[in-house]
């Protein structure tokens, strides 16, 4: 699945049943790979990145080359790979998760911790017609039409770049959310507004406000992943009425208690947070649109 920004910027209707006849798409799976699809070489959690498959065509990784004719084309999606150094990846079939970790960026994207809650706090499903300002990346795009496939709609729409200051001075004096309200049914709906600094956050709110929007809330998700690993502990040697090494003697072959030496060690698993990690990643807005 692939979205398009045209030259002057515009209305982009992207409709996931549309999707569903291509041989690769991020809305539904295929099992083989095939010329032209996009694979996500993964190497490690933090070291992957994508690829479009081209006959003929090579990439060059730390482990050597992948020849995407022999490699690639015709392997089922997940393989593994040997690639020509001896080293082996894997290729993924692309998912909204995974491209939101390999896309260029073009702008600052949302990531799966955010999108996660935009699709909930939404309450999008199947059949959902979803208007979204703001194009970007298509990180949050990508994850939209997965969610409301394959009868919902996704409109999105996307300034050139050379507008793009001139219509944020506008959204800022004529305050987008009127736009959105009008836009709605008139039986509610509920929309969600991503801003990366709090004071975005507080026109927002003020605007809601304003327009008699109901149940507004913000929230900012934080993830903290820990890597949980098997370490070795060597046990103290704490002299001869230590308990701890009473406990742990073992009878010798005649019997007596064998005294376990100062080199014991005892395996142990623990969990460490990353050195570094994104923390936030900017403030998510919901509210309802009245009925009145």
């Amino acid at each position: 699945m692939s979205i398009t920004e045209p030259e002057s910027g515009g209305n982009i209707p992207v409709s996931p049943r549309s999707l569903l006849s291509s041989p690769m798409s991020f809305v539904e799976y295929a099992e083989f790979i095939q010329e032209g699809d996009v694979v996500i070489v993964f190497m490690g959690h933090d070291s992957m990145f994508p690829v479009k498959v081209q006959q003929g065509g090579q990439t060059q990784t730390r482990y050597g080359v992948i020849r995407h004719s022999t490699d690639l084309i015709g392997q089922r999606f997940g393989s593994k790979v040997t690639c020509s150094k001896g080293g082996w990846v894997y290729v993924l079939h692309p998912t909204p998760e995974l491209w939101t970790l390999n896309l260029p960026h073009r702008t600052q994207i949302l990531y799966t911790t955010d999108i996660a809650n935009i699709t909930m706090m939404l309450e999008l499903k199947p059949g959902s017609v979803v208007c979204e300002s703001g194009t970007g990346s298509g990180s949050l795009s990508h994850a939209i039409l997965r969610t409301i496939a394959p009868s919902g709609h996704l409109y999105t729409v996307e300034f050139h770049q050379q507008r793009a200051e001139k219509a944020r001075e506008e959204f800022h004096d004529h305050k987008a959310i009127g736009h959105a309200k009008a836009a709605m049914k008139k039986r509610g709906g509920r929309v969600c507004s991503f801003s990366p600094c709090i004071e975005q956050v507080q026109r927002t709110c003020a605007a809601l406000a304003e327009q008699d929007f109901g149940e507004i809330c913000t929230l900012e998700v934080l993830l903290r992943v820990f890597d949980v690993r098997a370490i070795t502990l060597a046990l103290p040697d704490l002299g001869e009425e230590d308990p701890l090494q009473a406990d742990l003697e073992t009878p010798s072959e005649g019997g007596a208690p064998a005294t376990t030496n100062a080199s014991a060690s005892v395996i142990c698993r623990t969990a460490m947070p990353p050195r570094e990690m994104a923390g936030h990643t900017g403030y998510l807005t919901f509210a309802t649109k009245s009925l009145v």
